[in-house]
């Protein structure tokens, strides 16, 4: 993560002392308010008071679950993003947690600059979930690091069209149509708009390859 994010609010909430304490040293490296909580009853009351720009959290805790706490808060109004960070490394119960509403799934085992990578992602409106984890995630609306923007663009992309026959029919320049190709690479680790077709179907992200007879611009 590019920078210092003083402005962001962080819930954190894992009944584990020790862990939570590492993972708020880890966090306090680039956000300074990151507050922590012991359960699920005390995310659903943080978040109802307003002051909250993003919950991580557990999903394994005593009395209310994390997920069971997103379901609260979603039926409460709020419509706060949350990001699990589990050792659930189970595809079940990522696309449970994706279903009720998360936007972000990283296991424990991968917190890091993972972790913080993550939380730049959904706070950009996007849904990350650990990789390894997401190629074993089926049946779930599990779409990696891209916006619904770019998803637009990779059904077009796959499709065979043209940067600027993109550009066209989405009303943007070329210019951004190249921008978002650029992002989406990095977002799925490829380097040639090939890779990222054949990636994005295995991934689910694509329907109707054709890519034996497209151009690629």
């Amino acid at each position: 993560m590019d920078g210092f994010q003083p402005t962001v609010r962080l819930l954190l909430a894992d009944d584990h002392v020790l862990v939570a304490q590492g993972v708020e040293r880890l966090l306090l490296e680039c956000f300074s308010h990151v507050r922590t909580v012991r359960s699920g009853e005390e995310i659903v009351a943080a978040v109802s008071k307003g002051d909250v720009d993003l919950v991580v959290a557990d999903i394994s805790m005593e009395g209310m679950s994390g997920i069971e706490a997103l379901r609260e808060v979603r039926r409460l109004g709020h419509s706060t993003p949350f990001l699990f960070l589990t050792m659930h490394d189970s595809p079940e119960i990522a696309a449970e947690a994706v279903r009720s509403g998360a936007s972000g799934y990283v296991l424990k085992a991968c917190a890091g600059e993972e972790l913080v990578n993550a939380i730049t992602a959904v706070l950009s409106d996007r849904t990350y979930v650990t990789p390894t984890l997401a190629l074993r995630t089926m049946g779930a609306p599990v779409h990696p690091g891209l916006t619904s923007k770019q998803r637009d663009i990779l059904d077009r992309v796959a499709q065979g069209l043209r940067s600027k026959q993109i550009a066209y029919e989405l009303g943007l320049s070329v210019r951004t149509i190249e921008s978002h190709k650029y992002a989406m690479m990095q977002a799925l680790d490829v380097h040639s708009t090939v890779e990222l077709v054949r990636k994005a179907s295995r991934l689910g992200l694509v329907d109707g390859l054709r890519e034996a007879h497209a151009p690629f611009a």
